[in-house]
């Protein structure tokens, strides 16, 4: 997959240290479009903002089925017409992890059924939600006092990754 773009803790005014390594971690998300060209954000009500759906692949899961048991879950859709799309690099020094984020369109296929929270997707409030693609770019870039480190990156990640594909 072509690489979409790198993200360091500099790139969002952090100063942090690097780590001597980082822990590798790999994950799956998607902008997942219904039947009215809405996509899916979650909003993490606890912490602030929006992100799209997606998560961590297991060990022994391909990519694909990562992202299809994560959408799943968040947002209670299985999806169809899954298109690569390219691939995110994040290094966050300040949990010395180095994540990758393939990402893809998918296409609703049936009914949104309610989703499946993880224990600490619960938590941090996570809710459902579907906007205009326009209107999913605002809201995130809109969302400019993010307090919390993870969110930094994830706003800028799939800020990135929607204004890629308004291009398109």
């Amino acid at each position: 997959m072509r690489l979409i773009k790198t993200i360091e803790d500099m790139d969002l005014g952090i100063d942090a240290p690097r780590p001597a390594a980082y822990e590798e971690r790999q994950a799956a998300r998607a902008v997942v479009f219904d039947g009215d060209k809405n996509v899916a954000l979650l909003n993490v009500t606890r912490k602030h903002y929006h992100k799209l759906p997606g998560g961590g692949i297991e060990e022994g899961e391909s990519i694909e089925a990562a992202l299809r048991r994560e959408l799943q879950e968040e947002i209670g859709c299985s999806v169809g017409n899954v298109r690569e799309f390219g691939v995110v690099e994040e290094y966050r020094n300040k949990f010395a992890l180095h994540q990758s984020s393939y990402c893809f369109i998918a296409d609703v296929v049936g009914e949104k059924r309610a989703p499946k929270f993880e224990a600490d997707e619960v938590v941090d409030g996570f809710e459902p939600e579907w906007f205009s693609l326009d209107k999913a770019i605002e809201i995130l870039e809109n969302e400019t006092n993010i307090e919390d480190y993870e969110g930094k990156f994830i706003r800028l990640r799939d800020l990135t990754i929607l204004k890629e594909i308004a291009l398109q």
